[in-house]
């Protein structure tokens, strides 16, 4: 087993190397940049790549030309970490013909790990997770494929644990190798940042990390998103005849008693982020929205057209509750399950497009680390991101995906149009940690109404 992980750890340092270095060919020829760029405030590596070359993948050749480069002319930037980049560096730009080349060579040299890595993972014979429901995101067909692909068996840990719970079963474990242990973990948002800075997760990017939005990932790869949902409008469409497209359009006259959240805003999470998305799209600012939602809501209230109850499928097919703001991937469900009775519309508002993300992880103590690595890979991979989207979470390189064309056309038909899903804001930890004290704060004083 020693030997088997040694080969792991020296083939993620080869391959640590390769990103990091300049190639051998470049260091002994002269490097030819096409063009040079320098480092805008929003820029990535895997963003310039995608524009000059249609690819994010051959961000790494940016990367070893550019180092390449530095080696003799100061002017250009040296890039130590691909997932860091700075405003105002400079960055050489090679010949299509040689990124491709570095492309190609770059898909070998993962080809080559993935065995190494499936034979690992197998040895170890086992993965342990810990709160993946079978229900939750199409779940149980991911672990299915997962045991089929790989032959490796998983122990399920408590599938219905909090994110909380999942920390503290890393915490109860770590001087246990046994079943309680979990080897991944897949947590809220401010979990992942927790869980790195008390030291319970490990680092390893996935061999599909430069799709990966730089800003939902640690650079470092102790924690990245996996999927994500937006806050959608839910209508039952046998009752409401003119569907909201925006949230704007709830405060028209024509939806008196009919708008509701599908929680209480003063502790309920996907209520607070529903007040948030509100206000979003009326100042665009996520630094002013939380207040800015409030006032919506009570405008909302004022008009007669809030519900004050917790809303849920049982509401919006009585007609109670006819639009219900919730996740999309929630309302998209509904809008399976009660196949027509009632009718159901889905809408992704035109503005205020705000987005939730989970996270994953693996556990700085894990008893199957090869087997946890090789889940991640299998969870990134166009294959187990699709599995999540057909379960209604986007994946988190639902973008990338959209534009390479890989959604089959009879899932992308059951979604909400993928432009708008390119608009998604995701706020900063700070951010919802403010937003979520203005907004439980303050809805008493400024919506005056009880929600229940």
């Amino acid at each position: 087993m020693k030997k088997t992980l040694n080969v792991i750890s020296a083939m993620l340092l080869l391959s640590l190397l390769l990103t990091l270095s300049p190639a051998a060919t470049l260091a002994q020829t002269e490097v030819t940049c096409d063009s040079d760029v320098i480092v805008q405030a929003d820029d990535w590596l895997s963003k310039i790549a995608e524009k000059f070359y249609g690819d994010v993948l051959a961000f790494t050749a940016i990367a070893e030309a550019t180092n390449a480069k530095a080696a003799t002319d100061s002017s250009y930037a040296t890039i130590a970490n691909v997932d860091v980049i700075e405003p105002g560096w400079k960055l050489c730009i090679p010949p299509a013909e040689s990124a491709q080349t570095t492309v190609d060579v770059t898909a070998e040299q993962t080809a080559v790990q993935m065995d190494e890595l499936i034979a690992a993972a197998q040895a170890e014979g086992m993965l342990t997770t810990i709160a993946l429901p079978h229900n939750w995101l199409n779940y149980g067909t991911m672990i299915e494929n997962f045991k089929a692909k790989y032959g490796l068996e998983i122990n399920e840990l408590n599938p219905d644990a909090g994110s909380g719970d999942e920390l503290e079963a890393v915490r109860a474990n770590k001087d246990n190798l046994g079943p309680q242990a979990p080897d991944v973990l897949d947590v809220g948002f401010a979990f992942g940042p927790l869980a790195q800075e008390e030291g319970l997760i490990q680092p390893y990017k996935v061999s599909t990390w430069a799709s990966i939005p730089p800003d939902l990932k640690d650079p470092d790869g102790y924690w990245y998103g996996d999927y994500y949902g937006v806050l959608a409008l839910e209508v039952n469409t046998d009752v409401v005849q003119n569907v909201p497209q925006d949230w704007a359009d709830l405060l028209k006259p024509e939806y008196q008693g009919q708008v509701a959240l599908a929680g209480d805003p003063r502790s309920s999470n996907q209520a607070i982020q529903s007040v948030y998305a509100a206000g979003l799209s009326r100042t665009g600012d996520l630094e002013t929205a939380a207040q800015a939602g409030l006032e919506f809501f009570a405008e909302l209230n004022q008009a007669g057209n809030f519900v004050p109850v917790i809303a849920n499928t049982g509401t919006l097919a009585s007609g109670e509750t006819p639009i219900i703001i919730q996740w999309d991937y929630l309302a998209l469900t509904d809008r399976d399950e009660l196949a027509g009775n009632p009718n159901v519309e889905v809408v992704v508002p035109q503005t205020g497009i705000l987005g939730g993300v989970y996270v994953q992880a693996i556990s700085a103590y894990a008893p199957h680390p090869n087997a946890a690595k090789l889940w991640m890979e299998y969870l990134y991979s166009d294959e187990g991101q699709l599995v999540w989207l057909s379960g209604y979470g986007h994946p988190i390189r639902y973008n990338d995906m959209v534009r390479r064309g890989v959604i089959p056309e009879d899932l992308a038909a059951k979604l909400p149009p993928a432009a708008l899903y390119e608009q998604a804001v995701f706020p900063t930890l700070p951010q919802l940690e403010v937003a979520r004290a203005v907004i439980t704060e303050n809805w008493d004083s400024v919506v005056n109404v009880d929600v229940q």
